[in-house]
């Protein structure tokens, strides 16, 4: 059986290129202001609290993990800052990836790992918008289990520490993304593949891209009557379900337009276009450039053209 969200996640080729070990000394504030970077950050001891923009402040304690797949504006400060706390100077540097926040003369009380991951895939802001915008999970027993094999290999001086720490940590936010299929997880693919009805559907569309889909097809196979399946998937997933049919084939198509996989007609085919004229104009309407020069760029990119 097809997992759409393994696919995306593949699609997506994450890694951890970036961590850092941070040591807090309350009381502490800073601010950062990312790119619409994928931040992450591991409570390994104490806590803290995050206040991402356009989010209610979260406290984070021992053994959380926060996921951000595309943060913009990111504020965090110890568990006892009172917001009269003014911003704190920029972490002190120990070396070796550590950090310290907060004054030298004051008492460590909380550790935790921070960084960005990358997504290496060309299209990773389509399938970042199918994801979660803020992944939160606490009291999970595999995640927990990560977590501790993080703490320990942030502790030691092992050989190759810095390798499988970003294996570990890559492990974390596929575990992280699969923990949020719940009911009250935000809009986005996970919460759709957690309703069992949208699953089926979205099951469907991604085994048979090539399928003549129809909102009416798609709601007969969820088993809904079709205005409830469009409500229910909208809402659900956060957008309609010919707009994500529509972005899981371009996805698809880039894909493996990117890897040279066959002419413009064997893709239009392969990601359910009858002809190639028809899927040129949709993907040109979709990406901003014909299928053609898309492959011809994108490979020349991959190979340092």
């Amino acid at each position: 059986m097809i997992d759409p969200l393994a696919e995306v996640v593949t699609l997506l080729q994450p890694s951890a290129r970036f961590s850092k070990l941070v040591f807090g000394a309350s009381p502490w504030r800073i601010r950062r202001t990312d790119t619409g970077q994928p931040f992450y950050c591991v409570i390994l001891e104490g806590g803290c609290r995050i206040a991402i923009d356009g989010h209610e402040p979260l406290e984070l304690l021992s053994g959380d993990f926060v996921l951000i797949p595309a943060a913009w504006g990111v504020a965090m400060s110890s568990l006892d800052a009172s917001p009269s706390v003014a911003e704190t100077l920029a972490p002190t540097v120990l070396g070796n990836g550590e950090y310290r926040i907060g004054g030298m003369e004051r008492t460590i009380d909380s550790r935790m790992i921070a960084g960005h991951c990358s997504f290496g895939s060309p299209d990773a802001s389509l399938l970042v918008s199918l994801l979660p915008q803020l992944v939160h999970v606490r009291g999970e027993a595999r995640l927990a289990t990560l977590v501790r094999l993080v703490r320990e290999e942030s502790s030691e001086q092992r050989p190759a520490r810095d390798v499988v720490l970003s294996r570990l940590l890559e492990v974390l936010l596929i575990e992280a993304l699969r923990s949020t299929a719940e009911t009250n997880a935000p809009a986005g693919l996970v919460r759709g593949l957690a309703d069992s009805r949208l699953a089926v559907a979205i099951r469907g569309m991604h085994e048979r891209p090539t399928h003549a889909w129809t909102v009416a097809a798609l709601a007969k196979e969820a088993a809904l009557s079709r205005s409830s399946f469009f409500e229910r998937f909208s809402r659900a997933v956060g957008v309609a379900p010919m707009e994500y049919l529509l972005s899981w084939r371009m996805a698809l198509a880039k894909d493996l337009l990117r890897r040279n996989q066959g002419r413009v007609a064997e893709i239009a085919q392969r990601v359910g276009y009858s002809s190639a004229s028809t899927f040129s104009v949709a993907f040109t309407r979709h990406v901003g450039r014909p299928p053609t020069q898309y492959a011809r760029e994108e490979q020349g990119a991959a190979n340092g053209a």
